[in-house]
């Protein structure tokens, strides 16, 4: 009976997310759902680039096998240059992967506390953030802090505003709470700004330093940067937005990395490598093990798939109109493929 069940589930989980697909996606996302799994990855890679993506990296790695790198399309499609795997590409939120790991690490050593709140951290934001004297820091670290997402904003432009900073804080300074603190979930990039500043603030010194120090250099992370200020911008797969001829690589948006150094994190974090058992409790109850990321130009996915043991990141330069339905529907095929083989 149970097996009968989850059969009637699994069929009715197929017609939803198809009918998702009609209803919100291109055709070409729909057509590509349903047509027949190619015969490798590779296949699937190009195919996605036939379906109008510019260009994409797909890094696959299995415990036990060297990692696989698989690539599509067009590093800068003006220049003509291909699709490198070993370029950098900018990851967005998946840095708060990293951002939520220096977190668990500051907390462990007791320079930090989940339930001091953010007037305690902050005090001159006391009465400019609402309930900002109940709002812990494990609240902001779980999106359940209520307070305002900054790149919600009427006056926040992707294009023309760098991530983070004091002059995105300023959009939400004295605007009402979305919700009173840990009485709902809501995604803002505002709970990781001041993250950042109130590690910042009780290390004495940027905090990227002490990501650097506690998790990139012990994982051997030599290409993962915080700025595209940090890098060789010509070694930025450049990014698009569909029906626009910009390159948007030059825009200042957060953490850059190759898809080689993302899937060498991913997998220290899920198996345990990355931290102490103590630390690894603290990190369970408080952030996810995979994320997405989205800017101007970019879309990206770094995901653990326990049942075969794999880290799959994809990257994708091309975003924009239904661009994300479809970056997810390759994911997804990349993923059956690893299953079926």
């Amino acid at each position: 009976m149970k097996s009968y069940i989850k059969l009637i589930m699994r069929i009715a989980a197929v017609f939803v997310t198809i009918g998702s697909i009609y209803l919100f996606a291109p055709w070409q996302a729909a057509k590509l759902y349903l047509t027949p799994l190619p015969l490798t990855i590779q296949a699937q890679v190009d195919e996605a680039v036939n379906l109008g993506l510019d260009g994409i990296i797909v890094y696959v790695q299995t415990s036990g096998q060297d990692a696989q790198l698989f690539t599509s399309g067009w590093h800068d499609r003006d220049k003509k240059i291909p699709a490198d795997p070993s370029a950098l590409f900018k990851i967005a939120s998946i840095g708060k992967l990293y951002n939520a790991s220096a977190i668990t690490k500051l907390v462990a050593r007791g320079d930090l506390s989940l339930d001091k709140t953010l007037a305690e951290y902050l005090p001159t934001l006391k009465n400019r953030i609402e309930f900002a004297d109940k709002i812990t820091l494990a609240m902001m670290v779980k999106h359940r802090s209520g307070i305002p997402n900054y790149t919600d904003h009427k006056d926040f432009s992707w294009s023309e505003r760098a991530i983070g900073g004091d002059s995105n804080l300023q959009l939400v300074l004295d605007q009402p709470a979305d919700f009173k603190p840990d009485s709902d979930y809501g995604y803002s990039n505002t709970n990781y700004l001041l993250l950042a500043k109130i590690m910042t603030k009780v290390l004495g010194y940027e905090h990227t330093e002490f990501i650097k120090n506690q998790i990139l250099r012990p994982l051997n992370l030599k290409r993962t940067f915080f700025s595209v200020n940090d890098i060789d911008i010509n070694e930025l797969m450049s990014g698009y937005y569909v029906g626009y001829d910009n390159d948007f690589k030059q825009l200042e948006q957060g953490y850059v990395a190759t898809a080689e150094d993302v899937g060498i994190f991913l997998r220290a974090l899920n198996d345990g490598t990355l931290f102490t058992s103590e630390e690894q409790a603290i990190y369970s109850s408080i952030y996810e093990y995979e994320h997405t990321g989205w800017v101007l130009g970019y879309y990206s996915i770094a995901r653990y798939h326990k049942d075969i043991d794999t880290v799959v990141i994809q990257f994708v330069n091309t975003v924009g109109e239904n661009t994300l339905t479809l970056t997810d529907v390759v994911y997804s095929r990349i993923i059956r493929v690893l299953k079926r083989d």
